[in-house]
């Protein structure tokens, strides 16, 4: 293929991906196609893509669903070897109201009877990480109507600091602005969901500094339990390796949470001479009764998946590597659901604890009755009575 015809293909690449066209992109790409985005991109875009869709799902995919943002060619240079060496600069800015978005870019394409074969991206990904926002210790993607949370601080058991506290906090405020999420998956990157509270931030703290780093880092973190548990979305927890301390109140915020066979839990709080956080105080007797929580809190008792299970902290078990994939189905199956009268629900179930019988059937009468005006409410009725599944739209 003559020079000019190559750079052609690539242009109509770009102009294809600028445009959203997916009808493009599948006469554009190989059959066989393969990608690789860069190594370090932020949320979890990096990496190797063997096929056209997951490059479109995990590369482009990701990219569009986080930044605003276009490649623009400059130079286009035949190889050696028969690739075509791109490059130019990503321009545009992160969905999440960081610095504009300014990175050059490298690209090697194959191309193979008439079609882009592979695409190797090389680009700046510290700017990418400018761009992305204020999110540094948490991902957050969003898509098919599930908000996905995931903690990423692998290396430090994703231990909650001052820095994670403040994203779980920007995070969930993300997640409550959009009408279009109708559930949340919360997990952890790494072997562990989160270890609770980051020790080396406390133990490098001076005494009297102390008290006042963790009121700010509490009051981030509380503010985001507060905002998971008052949207209409459903949340599910996937939780691998261990679960402790205040990070237990990101699965007591749940609705329904998925364990892995092997995972631990545990409060902790005793042995460093601590009180509670993460409202752990107001979940636990609410979940597994004022005994068991007097017991979890005084001795630090430690409970194994299945313990967590009988105590009635987690909702079902799975095996490790199956629990996200669990987990993530459920999400999409809420998701599917009447998204304003789950929130309903999720209200009431909360309150009933503190409310009387005769409040909380007037409660439950004026929530019906809201429901019922809803176009949830006509479709589900519809649907039953048509013994089809129903399409729910409601936001």
């Amino acid at each position: 293929m003559e020079s000019r015809n190559r750079a052609d293909l690539a242009r109509a690449l770009y102009a294809a991906l600028a445009a959203g066209d997916r009808e493009q992109l599948d006469a554009l790409l190989h059959p066989e196609f393969t990608g690789r985005t860069a190594e370090g991109m932020p949320f979890g875009i990096g990496g190797d893509h063997d096929s056209p869709t997951a490059m479109r799902r995990n590369g482009w995919g990701r990219i569009a669903r986080h930044f605003e943002a276009r490649a623009e060619p400059e130079q286009f240079l035949d190889l050696a070897d028969g690739r075509l060496l791109v490059t130019g600069r990503y321009r545009g800015h992160g969905r999440q109201g960081g610095a504009a978005l300014d990175a050059a870019f490298a690209h090697l394409i194959a191309i193979d009877q008439g079609r882009i074969k592979s695409l190797e991206q090389f680009t700046d990904t510290a700017r990418w990480h400018d761009a992305a926002g204020r999110l540094r210790t948490v991902l957050l993607d969003f898509e098919g109507g599930v908000a996905t949370l995931r903690l990423n601080r692998p290396d430090k058991g994703n231990a909650i600091d001052t820095g994670m506290a403040a994203d779980l906090a920007e995070a969930a405020t993300q997640i409550a602005e959009r009408s279009d999420v109708r559930a949340v998956l919360i997990a952890g990157n790494g072997p562990n969901f989160t270890v609770g509270g980051d020790l080396s931030l406390f133990a490098g703290t001076a005494r009297e500094q102390l008290p006042s780093r963790l009121r700010r880092m509490i009051d981030s973190y509380h503010l985001a339990i507060e905002r998971l548990t008052s949207i209409d979305a459903p949340v599910v927890a996937a939780v691998r390796g261990g679960a402790g301390g205040g990070g237990l109140g990101l699965l007591c915020a749940a609705d329904i949470v998925v364990a892995a066979d092997d995972a631990r839990f545990a409060l902790g709080y005793s042995a460093l001479g601590l009180t509670a956080d993460g409202g752990n105080t107001w979940f636990l007797p609410r979940m597994v009764g004022m005994r068991r929580a007097q017991e979890l809190f005084l001795l630090n008792r430690r409970l194994t998946a299945q313990e967590a299970l009988d105590f009635g902290l987690v909702s079902r078990l799975a095996p490790s590597d199956a629990v996200e994939d669990e987990a993530a189905a459920l999400a999409a199956k809420l998701a599917a659901g009447p998204t304003r009268a789950f929130g309903a629900v999720r209200r009431m179930l909360r309150q009933s604890f503190e409310t009387g019988l005769s409040d909380q059937l007037d409660a439950e009468r004026e929530s019906i009755v809201t429901a019922s005006a809803t176009d949830d409410a006509q479709e589900g009725i519809h649907a039953f009575i048509a013994k089809r599944r129903p399409r729910f739209r409601d936001e």
